[in-house]
């Protein structure tokens, strides 16, 4: 940003330092896209704040309302999903909270899949509990269960690309049609729009914990909401009265991610399939879950739909249940490391059970086939081989 114009000379230090970092006015552009770390955005006068709020000016005034570099992200994902806009917020969290305060109230009705993200079904069931809006959870794999759960009060339904912890892919175009005019809002995380464009197969809202695989670097929390244009305008509203919006370096963060998201996707996906390969076939795994390969019950689909790769994420079941998990942690600690998250550059590993789905009971775990042997494994950036090497090395000692 350039110096104010004509800034009078000062002699007091203490007004200097006050009013400084300012450049003097340059016309060259800079080769990367500068980062707006400003809480606000000065005015002319009275007429320009009218003009910028009522949208006849283009500008910013609080960054909790809008900011460049939200601006430049939020629209990159919407581009990359073939949305008409985008928002973006502090988390894939914030952005599922913009979305469902800006579509639902009260006595309306929501049909979810019963596998998902763990802190999803928490909102959704403190969304019933606190306000009275109904869930009803059916089964993913069935997109006729979807129809079957709708009523005249249903106003959205939610589904995860490929879900979490079993890398399930929805079978997208069914459920958008067994719904019929019924929105679907897709969860599409672990795809991203390199692998799945959700809208393309029906989907009317995609969002994505960018924190994930569209940084790619573990260093960001950040959200991203796509869709209508309307609808994202109110959704933004929302993201700003809640305080679910994000900061400008996250923003910055998450669009400097994005210049190596193809490369990154391909890479993972070849290592991933390569490793389910190996892992399917030692004697210390009772399952693999991963839907390039034929034993996955949804891999007719993903053959369908994925036509990039399936994806950096994957699933075992250990034999020897949590106690096996836990020396396996302990083997690999330095080197495919236990970390709640997912989508770094480097592997980690992560423990449904007790972490991304430890807020739903023991039966639904059970009945939804999440057992405590289950591991879940986020593919990074090395070497395949050494990656091999590493698993055989640390699985060796539960055989």
């Amino acid at each position: 940003m350039a110096q104010p114009a004509d800034t009078p000379p000062h002699d007091s230090l203490d007004t200097l330092c006050a009013r400084g970092g300012w450049a003097a006015d340059f016309t060259t552009r800079p080769s990367a896209p500068p980062l707006y770390m400003t809480t606000a955005f000065d005015m002319h006068g009275l007429e320009q704040l009218e003009a910028v709020a009522a949208g006849t000016e283009t500008g910013y005034i609080y960054t909790r309302d809008g900011n460049p570099n939200h601006e430049a992200f939020a629209a990159d994902i919407a581009k990359l999903e073939g949305a008409e806009a985008g928002v973006a917020c502090a988390s894939g969290m914030g952005a599922m909270t913009a979305v469902l305060m800006t579509l639902l109230k009260s006595g309306d009705h929501v049909v979810s899949a019963r596998v998902l993200y763990g802190r999803t079904s928490q909102l959704l069931n403190h969304l019933a509990s606190a306000f009275g809006v109904h869930v009803t959870y059916v089964d993913g794999n069935h997109p006729d269960a979807f129809r079957e759960a709708l009523t005249p009060q249903t106003k959205l339904c939610i589904i995860e690309s490929i879900s979490n912890p079993l890398m399930e892919v929805a079978d997208l175009p069914a459920i958008a049609k067994a719904v019929g005019h019924v929105p679907v809002l897709v969860d599409s995380t672990f795809a991203t729009p390199c692998l799945l464009r959700p809208i393309e197969h029906g989907a009317t809202y995609v969002f994505h914990s960018a924190s994930k695989y569209l940084n790619g670097h573990g260093d960001v929390m950040l959200g991203v909401l796509v869709g209508p244009k309307e609808a994202i305008r109110r959704a933004k509203a929302m993201s700003s009265l809640f305080g679910v919006n994000t900061n400008p370096f996250e923003a910055w963060l998450g669009s400097r991610g994005l210049r190596t998201l193809p490369l990154r996707m391909e890479r993972v996906s070849q290592t991933a399939a390569h490793i389910a390969l190996f892992l399917q076939s030692h004697k210390a795994i009772e399952r693999v879950y991963y839907p390039g390969l034929e034993t996955h019950p949804t891999h007719a689909i993903a053959r369908r739909l994925l036509t990039k790769g399936y994806g950096g994420m994957l699933g075992f079941d250990l034999r020897g249940g949590r106690p096996a998990v836990a020396a396996l942690f302990r083997a690999m600690a330095e080197i495919i490391p236990f970390s709640p998250t997912l989508a770094d550059a480097r592997s980690t590993v992560s423990y449904p059970t007790g972490t991304s789905h430890k807020f739903i009971t023991a039966a639904a775990r059970a009945e939804f086939g999440i057992k405590d042997g289950l591991v879940r494994l986020s593919v990074g950036l090395e070497c395949p081989e050494d990656l091999q090497r590493e698993l055989a090395a640390a699985l060796s000692g539960l055989s």
